[in-house]
């Protein structure tokens, strides 16, 4: 389909109006390293189309608009729609950002080749056209320049640079989140066992910093013979190439202390009361009320979002919101067999997930653990020890 839009298109002039002679189109890749902003820490790309008339426009694919309407919503419910934009160079990022790292590849492209990139991109940036629904890993700003690139220069046996092998989508990721362990939390608790196949050198340049790798060591074949895709990178801006961005979060803040620290809560309210033989209820409707919220996000997502690789998710096995009723069940009177089914159907799905994270079907944060085993440890105390009488209402902790 992009192959039948570029061929369909037949603009020719720079969004200024003039009209660039022959032999003057450049075409280039401009790669972005990670900013320490949240939205950066994957990098970004744009693409660069200059000619001898003076034009010089970036077209980037990266932007959404907060002020549409109802975007919240949309945005939770996969709706997530984002523009390609036309900006002239001097209003570029890496003038705006003179401290974060960005390089310009020039591809090597005959002019004809050069004019479909650049007939696409004016079509493209049309309001009619602008639109389109961003996906994670399969639809971004990284990987619309990589498909234009494919269609410019096909037929020429397009071979990209070899990138690492066995990667996963969630693999890539976490190599970029190392400094921001609650970002990679929340992916790795929205995300499901999607991430976790094995990827192509194609797929894995979702990742801006990935597709300019794959750029610096692809090859084209023109008149018979082999030549590089695209000249040496040129600093746009000098940076830092350490990745990932970003100060590393204080061990004491990060989602492993966190849940390491309602585990050792959990174990001394649970030694409590094994010794005087009777469960906290006010502990445990705390405990199962936050796993519930947790749970009502992430089925939220498996079974309503339509975002990318939400579902299947493991994840769903032991947090759901169905623990409501453990957080209130504790206070009815005669809810002892109710409460000893639900424990026993609670306990088995996280013995399910457990058994998924071990066997590889999808791969777990590793706050994940202690979280679980907190939630276990409730449920087995439950199972053992006596409830508080129907009739005795009194809060516990």
């Amino acid at each position: 389909m992009l192959a039948a839009a570029i061929a369909a298109v037949p603009a020719h002039a720079m969004p200024n109006g003039t009209t660039a002679p022959a032999d003057s189109l450049s075409v280039s890749l401009v790669t972005y390293y990670p900013g320490h902003e949240t939205y950066e820490i994957f990098g970004h790309t744009e693409v660069r189309v200059t000619d001898a008339m003076g034009n010089d426009m970036l077209f980037n694919y990266g932007t959404f608009d907060f002020s549409s309407h109802n975007f919240v919503w949309r945005f939770a419910m996969g709706s997530t729609d984002y523009m390609c934009v036309v900006m002239p160079a001097m209003s570029a990022q890496w003038l705006r950002e003179p401290g974060r790292k960005a390089v310009e590849q020039k591809l090597n492209l005959t002019q004809e080749q050069a004019a479909r990139v650049r007939d696409f991109l004016l079509q493209n940036v049309q309001p009619q056209n602008a639109t389109y629904r961003y996906k994670f890993v399969s639809d971004n700003c990284s990987t619309r320049p990589r498909d234009i690139i494919e269609m410019a220069v096909k037929g020429s046996s397009l071979q990209w640079g070899k990138l690492q092998s066995q990667r996963t989508y969630r693999k890539e990721m976490r190599q970029y989140s190392v400094n921001y362990p609650w970002e990679q939390f929340g992916i790795d608790l929205a995300l499901g066992c999607g991430l976790d196949t094995v990827i192509t050198t194609r797929q894995q340049m979702f990742v801006p910093l990935e597709l300019m790798k794959a750029v610096e060591g692809a090859t084209i074949v023109r008149n018979g013979k082999r030549i590089p895709l695209a000249q040496p990178a040129q600093p746009l801006n000098e940076g830092i190439d350490n990745l990932p961005a970003g100060e590393p979060t204080k061990a004491w803040l990060t989602p492993g202390a966190m849940a390491l620290a309602v585990l050792i809560i959990t174990l001394a309210v649970t030694t409590r009361d094994i010794r005087r033989k009777r469960p906290s209820r006010a502990f445990d409707t705390v405990l199962w009320t936050a796993a519930a919220i947790a749970g009502c996000i992430v089925w939220f997502l498996i079974f309503v979002s339509t975002h990318e690789s939400t579902s299947p998710n493991v994840n769903g096995l032991w947090l759901h919101p169905l623990y409501v009723i453990s957080g209130t069940a504790v206070w009815w009177p005669n809810s002892r067999r109710l409460m000893r089914v639900l424990d026993w159907l609670w306990l088995v799905g996280i013995a399910a997930a457990a058994v998924c994270f071990v066997a590889g079907v999808q791969t777990p944060n590793g706050a994940f653990l202690p979280l679980m085993a907190a939630l276990a440890l409730r449920l087995i105390v439950r199972l053992v020890l006596k409830p508080a009488e129907p009739k005795d209402r009194t809060i516990r902790f």
